[in-house]
Parts: structure tokens; sequence; C-alpha cells
């Protein structure tokens, strides 16, 4: 009768998170501070790439920057020397018109030719037209300036952008780990020219390993999300039981997932009983008291006394936080953002004479 209650099988192995360190940057590998076999903690550095093509991009859009700055600058002064352009082209408007006016009026009694007048209304004409072209200069000046401060003129805000980028590719010439755990495989050699995505090393958290058992389809009737199940690695032997649950139950069989998936539709059929892959939990305590190795063998014995859970994930688990994160690539700007502030500063008028620069 006990035996009833209980669904057990030998194909059953560790799996986890394999989790591949990769550069996002181009660069040719100077150092390498971690091997197979080493313990890392999320964050910290594993391999170093030659920095200086990257500080040569940096320092070269910080003095982009600066340059932008006083150029921005000269658009400002652009729009006051307009405005006084424009002051005196109405001056020399108004002034044209009175002459034309005045000798209008004199144009009948003789004491004004008419060939005066005419080279007086010339003037005006000249001096009109200069006038409409200052004012469509200083509408041009003020379009690029208009309702910003320098800081906030678009051509400065592309270049501070830039320096962010560049700050970041210069921060990426040290590759992190993703996450915490060990070193299960290193690729990369010192010299080695890398790419961004190439993997230079697998790191694995073995505090996240899960078991995935292969079960006959027919022992899956009476099984349900979160029976308790007793895990027995051939590691320990019988001395140590592992107290876990059903986590889930596969979406299909092993073969319907396979590379190349059978097909019975044609030719002779032999029926063969299918294996569902089963999900089983581990208590952490236990992981971190006795830990584990991906690939290795298990064996897993599933009480199905409690019928009562579902075979399937009714609905999506509400969570205030994603099921898997890092914050190793979350590079701060902060030092990026002061770079650029003191660069801005230090090109505006009466700022003290200094290098713009890191």
């Amino acid at each position: 009768m006990i035996a009833r209650w209980h669904d057990d099988t030998d194909d059953a192995y560790v799996q986890g998170n394999v989790v591949s360190v990769v550069p996002q940057a181009a660069g040719t590998v100077v150092s390498i501070d971690a091997d197979e076999g080493m313990r890392v903690e999320a964050g910290q550095a594993l391999v170093h790439l030659d920095p200086n093509d990257a500080q040569v991009a940096y320092d070269r859009a910080v003095a982009h920057l600066a340059a932008t700055v006083r150029e921005v600058r000269g658009l400002y002064s652009s729009v006051e020397a307009g405005q006084a352009d424009l002051a005196a082209r109405r001056v020399a408007v108004r002034q044209a018109r009175e002459d034309v006016r005045r000798r209008e009026g004199l144009v009948a009694s003789g004491a004004v030719s008419r060939e005066e007048l005419a080279h007086a209304r010339d003037v005006l004409a000249a001096a009109e037209a200069a006038l409409s072209a200052a004012q469509g200069e200083l509408a041009r000046s003020r379009a690029l300036v208009d309702a910003t401060e320098v800081a906030s003129q678009p051509q400065v805000q592309a270049a501070a952008a830039q320096v962010r980028q560049a700050w970041l590719d210069l921060q990426r010439m040290a590759i992190v780990a993703p996450v915490s755990g060990h070193v299960a495989r290193r690729e990369v050699q010192l010299g080695q020219r890398v790419q961004p995505g190439t993997p230079l090393m697998t790191v694995v958290p073995l505090e996240q390993v899960w078991v995935e058992a292969n079960f006959k389809e027919t022992q899956l009737a009476g099984m349900r999300l979160g029976q308790p199940v007793e895990v027995r690695a051939d590691l320990y032997g019988g001395d140590v039981r592992y107290a876990g649950r059903v986590a889930s139950l596969g979406m299909g069989t092993g073969s319907a997932f396979s590379l190349l998936p059978p097909q019975n539709a044609s030719g002779n059929w032999i029926k063969i009983v299918q294996r569902v892959p089963v999900r089983i939990e581990l208590d952490p305590a236990q992981l971190a008291e006795h830990p584990l190795r991906l690939g290795l063998s298990m064996h897993v014995d599933v009480s199905i006394r409690d019928q009562d859970g579902p075979v399937l994930a009714a609905a999506p688990v509400a969570r205030d936080a994603p099921l898997l994160a890092t914050a190793a690539y979350a590079d701060t700007l902060a030092e990026a953002d002061a770079v650029i502030a003191r660069t801005i500063a230090q090109n505006l008028p009466g700022a003290p004479a200094a290098a713009g620069g890191r």
C-alpha cells in the first residue's frame, strides 16, 4: 500500500542556471582575475580589457563637450548682436523714411530734384531690405537658443550624451560577474581580442540549482504541484536526503522538444513510453550544507497522497520583483554627470581657466 502513494525515478539530474560572462565592449584582454572553481560575487571584475582606446575616446568626448559649450555661447551672443543690429536697421529705415518724406514736399518747389528724391527712395528700399534680413537672421538665431540655458541646449545635450557613452565604454573595460556563484568554465586567454557577446567564462550559482526528474507518462496521473519530494544524490548516497517539492510539470515530453522530433506518421511504429520532465525545488539550507553540482544523478521519490494541488499553474504569480535579476550592469552615471557639469561650468563666462577633463 505504501508504493501506491509514491512515484519514484532514477532518471533525474541536477540542473541550474548557467550564466555566461560576456563583454559589453570590444577590447584586448590584459588581465584575468578568476579561474575555474573560484567563488565570485556579483559585480566582481573577472576580466580586464586594454582601456587605452576607451580612455582616448572618453577624453575626446569631454573635449568635444567643452568645444560645444563655447560654440553655443556664441549662439547666445549672436542673438544679442542680432538684436543690436536690428535696432540699428530700424533707425536707418526711420531716417530713410523721413528723408523721403521731406524731399517729396520739396520737389514741387524745385528745392529738391526728382533725381535726389529717387535716390532717397532707393536708400529707403535698401534700408527696409536690410531690416527684413536682420529680422530673419535674428529669428534663426533665436530658434537655436529659445527657452534653453547652455546646459539644456540640444547641441550641448547631444555632446553630454557622447560623454556618458564614452564613460560607460571606459567602465566596461572591466568585465564583471553578473551573479554570485562559482566559475564553472574559463574560455578566455590573455591577449585575446574579444567582441561584445563573446562568452569568456561561465558562472553557476549553486545555491539556485534544482532537480529535473524524468517520470514516465504513466506516473503523472496523481502528480500535483506542491507535493513533497524526497531526493537522494548518488554523490552522498543514502546518508543525505533532501526535502523538496514539485515546482512544475513539463509542458511536453523530452522527445517533443528535441532537435529532431520523431515522426510516427509513416512507416512501422513501435510504442515507447514517453517521459516528462518534472522540476523539483530543493531546500536552500540543505543545499548550503550539502552542495550539488550540475548534472549529478539523483533519485527522486514523490509522495502523491495529497492530490488537492493543481496540475498546472492557474494564474500568473504576483511578484514585487523579477524572478531573476542582476544589478551588476547597473553602471551609475553619477560620475559622468559630475564630469559633464564641471566641464560646462568651466567653459561658461567668468569660469576660472581649467581643462575640462576627468
